[in-house]
């Protein structure tokens, strides 16, 4: 019996029986969602920290020190939010906070040493999705992390979601620089080709293109997908 493909018919009796594909994209990134979450309150709950308490500690390890304001654009939480879960941790000896010199009335916040050795801990939370990911193929990892980066994008240009430090908005990004499959583009930070599969999506090396270029290198980026 010949192989019947409904995904390549529109109108085809299954597209009758089904949502949208993107209802159903969104109903198993909401799958994830529930275990991510399940799993930050169960693992950070163990330390007797908050989920919003790990990732903060999480985003001063690679930030070096912060704002109030800052780490609520960064978690998309308010700054009352942040400055609750930043006192807390100030009790537990895990942050210190001071005001900016240039700014009195902001606050920056920084890690103290045992803020740096539980920030460490903290970015294990998430290991048994990478776990999942490594079961796939190096193609499908590629892939994955592909659409990831589109669908990220599309949602910040939209406002949904905060700024990401991704390879797509950055200065130093050159897609499909080079003739190789497996390593098409180039990273002109450490002057060195790169893959799919070796896309960021929060790189502390980062610095933002300006519009036109992220304009063009998106563009050039998105071409192989039409």
């Amino acid at each position: 019996m010949p192989h019947y493909d409904a995904t390549a018919v529109t109108g085809g009796p299954l597209d009758l029986k089904t949502d949208p594909v993107g209802r159903r994209v969104a109903v198993g990134l909401a799958k994830v969602g529930i275990a991510l979450r399940h799993r930050a309150w169960q693992d950070t709950g163990r330390r007797r920290l908050t989920p919003t308490q790990g990732q903060i500690l999480v985003t001063l390890r690679a930030a070096g020190e912060a704002t109030i304001s800052s780490l609520a654009a960064t978690l998309a939480v308010s700054a009352a939010t942040v400055a609750d879960a930043v006192g807390a941790l100030v009790r537990k000896g895990l942050v210190t906070k001071a005001r900016l010199s240039s700014d009195g009335r902001a606050r920056v916040v920084a890690l103290t040493a045992a803020g740096r050795r539980e920030s460490q801990r903290a970015m294990g939370w998430a290991d048994f999705l990478a776990e999942a990911v490594d079961g796939l193929s190096p193609g499908e990892q590629g892939a994955l992390l592909r659409a990831l980066v589109k669908l990220i994008r599309t949602m910040q240009e939209r406002g949904q979601i905060p700024v990401s430090r991704m390879c797509a908005t950055c200065r130093f990004f050159r897609p499909y620089a080079h003739p190789d499959p497996v390593h098409p583009h180039h990273c002109a930070f450490v002057d060195a080709p790169f893959g799919d599969r070796h896309l960021r999506v929060d790189c502390p090396d980062h610095a933002e293109a300006p519009a036109p270029q992220r304009a063009e290198t998106w563009e050039k980026f998105t071409a192989s997908l039409r």
